[in-house]
């Protein structure tokens, strides 16, 4: 009975009393302030398609990006010696840089020219066994439906000692509109990467961290480029909405 007349006082508080008191109220309780019904301005934002329909590629560069890249740079010691990557050798090249004495790259496409490994990553054999120092697989795993085989596949062309840099899709954004979105399977969370890494790399050698908040995941979903975005808003984390999950995972030394 208090507690529904207590609503019941919110609700015609909310009615009649100015927002800034609303607000001062709530702030002396310590309670996290809620935003009146009606008064949320959508702006550009209240419209039935998205800005872009390239990620936001055709207004500069994805949002997830800034996430995959700081990634990749802050974990940029890793990528030495042998180096895999998925599709070409960007990555490897710029955050490797003289510290790779050798890059790879797997392709499922055979006309793809600067493959040295084309094939699936759902087949074993694949890739050769125990030979990358470090393995750089971006925005890859939401293609593969059989993804424990994946992991497992990359588990087991990795050095005794070799390094896992992997990054996926959190957010549920835009499906990919070229003729591989026709096999974008999955999104992640933090808890199946997890899960994922863990039935194969020893515990305490996987790290995973989540990236984006709720203003930059509505961004990517309209496709707002990162250039119309301010650090500020970028930089905060909140676990709650990710919008990329990226991990390091070790494999472990020979006993």
């Amino acid at each position: 009975m208090i507690i529904a007349q207590r609503q019941a006082l919110a609700r015609r508080a909310n009615k009649v009393l100015p927002r800034l008191v609303i607000q001062w109220i709530q702030r002396i309780r310590g309670e996290p302030y809620r935003i009146p019904i009606g008064s949320v301005r959508f702006g550009d934002l209240r419209r039935l398609s998205p800005i872009s329909r390239n990620f936001g590629w055709d207004r500069g560069t994805p949002i997830d990006r800034y996430y995959i890249e700081g990634f990749l740079d802050r974990n940029a010691g890793d990528i030495h010696g042998r180096v895999l990557e998925i599709g070409d050798d960007v990555y490897t090249l710029r955050f490797g840089g003289a510290h790779v004495e050798r890059s790879d790259i797997l392709s499922v496409e055979a006309s793809n020219p600067k493959a040295t490994f084309v094939g699936d990553l759902t087949q074993t054999s694949t890739l050769p066994e125990s030979t990358f120092d470090c393995i750089v697989l971006t925005q890859t795993l939401q293609y593969i439906f059989d993804v424990r085989t994946a992991v497992a596949t990359l588990h087991r062309a990795l050095k005794p000692g070799g390094i896992l840099l992997l990054t996926v899709p959190s957010v549920r954004s835009q499906v990919d509109g070229h003729a591989w979105g026709a096999t974008w399977y999955w999104w992640f969370t933090s808890a199946a990467i997890r899960r994922l890494l863990e039935e194969l790399f020893q515990p305490e050698a996987v790290t995973v961290d989540t990236f984006g908040n709720i203003f930059v995941a509505t961004a990517f979903h309209f496709g707002i480029a990162l250039e119309e975005l301010q650090p500020g808003e970028l930089d905060l984390s909140d676990a709650e909405f990710p919008v990329i999950v990226a991990a390091r995972a070790i494999k472990q030394r020979d006993a």
